[in-house]
């Protein structure tokens, strides 16, 4: 076998064996296959795609390329959900401890924030001393204890997504759909879960900024899932503007944990949106996870198990056994913001306009960026401190001189920067807009066959 005939079978639109493909990835892991030919393989599979059945072969190679997690003598049912990445997205911090009450034990190899897209490491180490870079066997052990944990991914999980997400990154291949569906689902998979739910984003703060293309990659998402083996569901969720009234590290772990103590929920003040979206999240995870026979049952439990407050404790329980400091997180809630800070007002020039009718998630995340929230390279620091408070949010009326939002940077530099950008975030209406519609619709698997070698 040899590689140049496997990118030319691709390059002509071929279905690639697994054999192939394990000759390829395994060969390039190895070292024995070097960049360009398998550059030449990605550009084929950016124009030439891939079915389902053969992604998920891919998908299961990358997979078995290194350590799976075994989760063995742990009672089940695992099942985590992944976003595709916004600003102000907060809802794995709320699922983890919620999922965990209801009986399900979630499993969580999480990412860090890059370009204008948050990360859920950057905002759980926002926590004084809390730990995200656990062993198999602590992860393990804080899994059984408390229902979930939260940990990032390690350089013996998934070698090959690591090596050809670089090749990727620098051979404009990254937005293909198969091999964005491989990246996301070997990590997933990898973890251990048996259920996934996926929150894919569309809008202008979401890698995907259509919804159409949205649907393409949820597709392909639950149906390589399904074949190979796991429980899915995907849904297309709007991120057009900034998912809560936080967008910060510290900021978003503080909001959290006001959702878990019921803000938002059922009409009570605080972040609706946020709630919103996360609890259809968790009545999907209800669903897969067995306990609720539909999204609906499923979504009352969630609000039920919300208000009964175990999500909470849970949440607490879970910083103590990451070794974060609970009592220090509690002191410092509505306290810890960076000392360089502003205020950005509705200004004269928009007095007839009465309604914020549109945030722009995407001009809030670069500006978020410069304050020192994000990163635009792996290497790049973040400040726990930093962020933006939204006190007004679209479809609100508004007059001069209201404050729409209080922010905090890490320099005055970042500050000088990112006040601009904020400000041209912002979009007024003389008429009410439009209600925004979160949820966009629910994708579940078609028929399809189940690849050789899963789980």
């Amino acid at each position: 076998m040899r590689a140049v005939d496997i990118i030319a079978a691709k390059r002509d639109g071929k279905e690639l064996s697994r054999e192939e493909i394990e000759f390829l990835i395994g060969g390039y892991v190895a070292g024995s296959i070097p960049d360009y030919q398998v550059s030449a393989w990605a550009m084929a599979v950016f124009f030439q795609g891939m079915s389902a059945l053969e992604t998920a072969t891919l998908t299961n190679v990358m997979l078995r390329s290194g350590t799976v997690m075994d989760l063995s003598g742990i009672p089940g049912p695992f099942v985590d959900k992944h976003s595709t990445g916004g600003v102000g997205d907060k809802t794995s911090l709320i699922l983890a401890p919620l999922a965990a009450a209801l009986g399900i034990r979630d499993p969580m190899m999480s990412g860090r924030a890059l370009g204008h897209t948050g990360g859920t490491l950057d905002k759980l180490e926002a926590i004084p001393g809390f730990r995200t870079n656990l062993s198999i066997e602590e992860f393990r052990t804080i899994l059984a204890a408390d229902g979930f944990a939260m940990t990032g991914q390690t350089k013996e999980v998934v070698p090959a997504d690591r090596l050809l997400y670089a090749l990727r990154d620098v051979t404009s291949t990254v937005e293909s759909i198969p091999l964005i569906t491989a990246s996301i689902l070997s990590k997933k998979a990898a973890e251990g879960a048996e259920g996934l739910v996926f929150d894919v984003k569309y809008g202008s703060g979401a890698f995907m900024k259509e919804a159409a293309q949205a649907e393409k990659l949820a597709r392909s998402l639950v149906n390589t899932g399904a074949a190979m083996g796991k429980k899915i569901i995907a849904l297309l969720t709007d991120m057009d503007e900034p998912l809560g009234n936080m967008v910060g590290n510290f900021l978003e772990v503080e909001e959290s944990l006001d959702c878990l103590e019921g803000a938002g929920l059922r009409g009570a003040p605080g972040p609706a949106d946020l709630m919103e979206v996360t609890l259809e999240l968790g009545a999907r995870m209800a669903v897969l996870g067995g306990k609720a026979a539909d999204s609906k049952e499923g979504r009352k439990l969630c609000e039920d198990c919300i208000a009964g407050g175990k999500p909470r404790e849970l949440f607490l329980q879970n910083v103590k056994s990451q070794r974060g400091d609970p009592v220090k997180l509690l002191e410092l809630r509505g306290k810890w913001r960076s000392p360089v800070s502003a205020e950005i007002r509705v200004p004269e020039s928009k007095v007839r306009e009465r309604y914020l009718c549109r945030i722009d998630a995407w001009k809030v995340g670069r500006a978020a960026v410069a304050l020192g929230v994000g990163r635009n390279r792996t290497e790049d620091p973040v400040s726990p401190t930093a962020g933006i408070q939204f006190h007004k949010k679209s479809g609100e009326t508004v007059k001069a001189g209201d404050v729409l939002m209080t922010v905090w940077a890490a320099a005055e530099e970042g500050l000088k920067t990112a006040l601009p950008q904020l400000e041209a975030a912002v979009e007024y209406s003389e008429k009410i807009p439009p209600e925004r519609k979160l949820v966009l619709k629910e994708i579940r698997p078609d028929s399809v066959t189940k690849v050789r070698g899963t789980m």
